[in-house]
């Protein structure tokens, strides 16, 4: 019999769910207007430029910054955490080869299954807030592991086992290249990490929280967010926004090369965002960093950025149009050494600990996300054709 619609209290939403708020959280927010975003009480750039990557880690998942015994013992059992299973390390080279072309993070999709499943995970229906928080730990620190694995095993190395001495960035660098990373491209990776934990209710933490809702374990979870993560309009943009650099070249094709794709209807990576209306906090971080370092890149990036946010105001009045965290993320990565197919894992190594402190939020909460659709084909119901 037709459904009435009346009593599913269906709502109308925008597309993408856009503004829609779908749940409370303690975790952080993003003010897009201001062009301010947090993580708990306190300015992520802030937390940034003044705290290591565990710190910030801490206090996500714990709720406060670590004091000195705090931290000590917090870097103590994270770096433990970063050796993978026997098991998991040995079907390592067949997922390698098996993701071919499709690079680390597609292979990260598979291992973070087995790892899972290595560990014991159980759905976190089951399982109280602190195995719920052990299993998180557990996988946000071997997925630095996972991915530098993958990658060397992609290019016919050998994978580098992880350093209890270093911390989280220095570390992810050194199995990254094999070799033990200079403190400012160490220290830059870090900020670059600490900025992109988390961004509010970004496609891929809604894809965790949705998984969460359901009771699944933190691996399934994570493995979801991972895939929303791929997609290249989320976060598969750094590389693409160096892309961009290359194709033009040199400062005086800038303007026409703009001009002719903004007039195409063509996207420009790395400007523009869903929520700030005004300058991405994080872009205007890594600028600074990539500035430091300075070189003829920097030069040309801060060039490139210059004219086209003029040209896109012009082309596009009334619009607010900047560069996003992607542009100079992906500048500074490349002025620390890290390959281009390197640069969206490197942005998972980060946001996976978002993703972890947002799972063990929505495990506390017992409704499932089901949201619903408003269907639009053909009149139901109408009778089956007998086969001809």
């Amino acid at each position: 019999m037709p459904i009435n619609r009346a009593a599913t209290a269906s709502v109308d939403v925008p597309r993408g769910l856009a503004g829609v708020v779908v749940t409370d959280t303690v975790l952080g927010d993003v003010r897009g207007v201001e062009g301010f975003y947090h993580y708990r009480q306190y300015s992520a750039v802030d937390l940034a430029r003044t705290r290591g990557f565990e710190d910030v880690w801490h206090l996500l998942v714990h709720g406060e910054l670590p004091d000195a015994t705090q931290r000590s013992a917090f870097l103590a059992r994270t770096a433990e955490l970063r050796r993978l299973p026997v098991e998991v390390r040995a079907v390592l080279p067949a997922i390698a080869a098996a993701s071919g072309g499709s690079g680390a993070l597609a292979g990260m999709r598979t291992a973070l299954s087995l790892l899972g499943a290595a560990l014991g995970f159980r759905p976190v229906y089951d399982i109280d807030a602190e195995q719920r928080r052990a299993d998180a730990l557990a996988a946000s620190a071997a997925v630095p592991t996972l991915l530098t694995a993958l990658h060397r095993l992609g290019q016919g190395l050998e994978p580098i086992e992880p350093r209890d001495d270093l911390p989280y960035a220095a570390n992810y660098l050194y199995m990254l290249t094999g070799s033990e990373p200079d403190a400012d491209r160490a220290r830059a990776i870090e900020q670059y990490l600490i900025s992109t934990i988390d961004h509010g209710f970004n496609a891929s933490t809604f894809t965790a929280r949705v998984i969460t809702s359901t009771g699944a374990d933190v691996a399934a979870c994570l493995v979801g967010a991972v895939g929303a993560l791929s997609g290249p309009l989320h976060g598969g943009a750094p590389s693409r926004a160096l892309d961009t650099l290359d194709a033009i070249g040199t400062p005086d094709r800038i303007d026409s090369w703009i001009r002719e794709r903004v007039l195409a209807g063509d996207r420009i990576m790395g400007f523009g965002h869903p929520v700030y209306r005004t300058e991405d906090p994080r872009s205007r971080m890594l600028r600074g960093i990539a500035q430091q370092f300075g070189g003829p890149l920097v030069d040309f990036a801060v060039e490139v950025e210059r004219h086209v946010e003029a040209i896109l105001a012009e082309l596009k009045p009334g619009r607010e149009l900047h560069t996003n965290v992607e542009f100079y993320a992906g500048v500074v990565m490349e002025l620390c050494g890290l390959p281009r197919e390197m640069f969206t894992p490197t942005f998972a190594a980060a946001r996976v600990v978002g993703w972890s402190a947002n799972i063990l939020e929505q495990a506390e909460d017992p409704k499932i996300i089901r949201p619903a659709a408003r269907y639009v084909g053909p009149g139901a119901p109408v009778a089956v054709p007998a086969v001809a």
